[in-house]
């Protein structure tokens, strides 16, 4: 199995700036897929940002151009700086990673962001 431990979630003020990492562990595939998606009280689950193991990233429109994602492909690892954060960036946040050749999607359990307005 694929485990995925991720850190970094917590409190900040509008405008803050916030770490978030996830670090895969288990039977990886060098080809794959990492990123988040969130979910916020009553919206639904959106992708937030992805990265390949080659480096092309995806974002959503309402995150592009305050948070970058980045990976560490030989340590399976991947973060996400969020920066000049807004209330509506507030949900949980969950890693993934998507294994080429692989049947199902893997997620962590989630880390809360919150922002305060």
């Amino acid at each position: 199995q694929v485990q995925l431990a991720e850190s970094g979630g917590g409190l900040v003020q509008t405008g803050g700036s916030l770490r978030l990492s996830c670090s895969a562990s288990g039977s990886i595939f060098s080809r794959n897929t990492m990123g988040w998606y969130r979910q916020a009280p009553g919206k639904q689950r959106e992708l937030v940002t992805s990265i390949t193991n080659g480096g092309y990233t995806n974002y959503a429109d309402s995150v592009k151009g305050r948070f970058t994602i980045s990976r560490d492909s030989a340590k399976n690892t991947v973060n996400l700086q969020m920066n000049s954060l807004k209330p509506e960036d507030t949900a949980v946040y969950y890693c993934f990673i998507r294994l080429m050749y692989g049947v199902n999607d893997y997620w962590g359990q989630g880390t809360q962001v919150t922002v305060s307005s």
